[in-house]
């Protein structure tokens, strides 16, 4: 199954973000002195460090979702992304082929997207309502 590139890219930086985290940072604000370059690029290992740290805590809502979800592909995204462990030693553990491998980072992607468009229905339908509501506020015939 062929991966979303806007999706793997979300995962490498939230990877990035949540091993910051797990480190005992507050995520992308620290700075290790010693990585000042890579930093002051706003990439690492080619990922972009996103400014807004709102995307990589999103992203880290889906993944969590996931896990309660699709246990299998949480633990494959969690092998591959925060172990940084390859394809083929995640088959390995798993006792399953590469290609299993593969197929399941893709189904990841999938779930993520779909939790992501599910969020950003909510969130539009929300705005909407609200707008409704102050609209009706500001033509006085609607009562809270």
């Amino acid at each position: 199954m062929a991966r979303i590139e806007r999706i793997r890219q979300r995962l490498e930086n939230w990877a990035l973000w949540r091993s910051r985290l797990d480190s005992n940072s507050l995520g992308y604000h620290t700075v290790n002195v010693l990585a000042v370059d890579v930093w002051g690029r706003n990439s690492y290992n080619g990922s972009q460090i996103p400014h807004v740290e709102q995307e990589a805590e999103e992203t880290d809502h889906a993944v969590q979702e996931m896990e309660q979800a699709k246990a299998h592909l949480y633990d494959t995204v969690y092998a591959y992304y925060l172990q940084d462990l390859g394809v083929s030693s995640i088959a390995r553990n798993l006792g399953k082929g590469q290609s299993t491998v593969h197929a399941q980072l893709g189904q990841a992607d999938q779930f993520i997207d779909r939790w992501l468009q599910e969020q950003q229905r909510i969130r539009e339908e929300r705005e909407a309502l609200a707008r409704g509501r102050e609209y009706m506020r500001r033509a006085g015939s609607f009562t809270t």
